[in-house]
């Protein structure tokens, strides 16, 4: 698509990590529809490490979290340093897709030509409504927040009805060596409680796997509970042919892994998108999260869910492979062998 002038477009999204990599599908859209535009993104810092394979993103700036020790002077003036890099920039649209007033400060005082945002769940403080000229109610709560992104943008600059796939390029990653590619990844921490699948159970799964893969990965962050949890794993598999990442693993080097193992298996976290966006087959457990707005966008999965939660969330589009049966291992098993790929199938 031809541009005389090439658009200058700024994102403002400052929420978690998950939440950037959601982003993509719309970054990649806008590039598609217009190849030379400059695209910037302003995320919490921590959150940026996930975007790094999106070849879309111009110019990644961070801010920091407003619940990060030491805040104080020091970060709001290097906020203020941020807010005068992005005004001198003179974008053409600016969207603000926090739906708090850290963001709305940042897209709203931009000096972008349009400053966009959705009212329909946030409404605007008085104090908001003179620096945002563009507004839309359009309602986002009954869809994939990936939708949510998308069509607030595409109500003020029109990108198609299609909306890409995830987005971390293969290209982009990097090691480390799985030892081969038949093997399995396992995404067993969270730091929601109510997300975690007991220990036993991944101990079990783990054991009957083993007699279908040569090894298993068990990924995990650098908390030190998440990393705790997967030393339990390994102590209770003691196995040579299971290791653990240890929250080692940047976000890069994960998805080197995902692009070649057989299957994921995990929790409703941001390494489950993470295998979304490189086309890994996901097993994964939603025991509280809404499915419809947090289910791997346009990948191959199978979600499995309590039976009270199906029963509220359910519908054929949304639920893949919903199974009326508490979460066993047995269960978990029979649905990887559903979606587990051949090993000389693995990128």
């Amino acid at each position: 698509m031809a541009e005389e002038t090439p658009l200058k477009v700024l994102f403002v999204k400052l929420k978690h990590i998950g939440d950037a990599l959601l982003l993509t599908p719309t970054v990649m859209a806008i590039r598609k529809q217009h190849p030379r535009a400059e695209i910037w993104v302003v995320v919490r810092k921590g959150t940026e490490g996930i975007l790094a394979g999106c070849p879309a993103i111009d110019r990644l700036i961070t801010v920091t979290p407003v619940d990060a020790e030491g805040q104080g002077l020091r970060n709001a003036w290097r906020d203020f340093q941020t807010w005068r890099e992005i005004r001198r920039q003179k974008f053409d649209y600016a969207f603000e897709l926090t739906d708090g007033d850290r963001g709305r400060w940042l897209a709203g005082l931009s000096g972008a030509k349009n400053r966009c945002v959705n009212v329909s769940r946030y409404p605007l403080r008085f104090w908001w409504r003179q620096w945002f000229n563009r507004t839309s109610d359009s309602e986002w709560m009954q869809g994939h927040r990936v939708e949510k992104d998308f069509h607030a943008i595409n109500d003020f600059l029109p990108l198609g009805e299609d909306i890409p796939p995830l987005c971390f390029e293969q290209s982009k990653t990097k090691g480390p060596d799985s030892g081969g590619r038949d093997f399995a990844v396992f995404h067993p921490g969270t730091r929601w409680v109510k997300k975690r699948w007991p220990k036993a159970n991944w101990l079990q799964l783990a054991k009957d796997l083993l007699e279908r893969v040569d090894r298993i990965v068990i990924s995990c962050g650098p908390d030190e509970e998440e990393r705790a949890f997967a030393k339990e794993l390994l102590r209770g598999l003691d196995s040579d042919r299971v290791a653990s990442t240890d929250g080692q693993l940047d976000w890069s080097q994960l998805a080197g892994l995902l692009y070649r193992a057989r299957v994921f298996v995990g929790v409703d976290t941001a390494a489950m998108h993470l295998a979304a966006a490189c086309q890994c087959p996901i097993v994964s457990f939603f025991t509280v999260s809404v499915q419809s707005q947090w289910r791997p966008w346009k990948a191959p999965c199978e979600l499995l869910s309590l039976p009270e939660e199906n029963t509220k969330h359910q519908t054929a589009e949304v639920v893949l492979g919903w199974v009326p049966n508490p979460l066993t291992p047995e269960v978990a098993l029979a649905a990887v062998e559903r979606m587990i790929r051949p090993a000389q199938q693995s990128p």
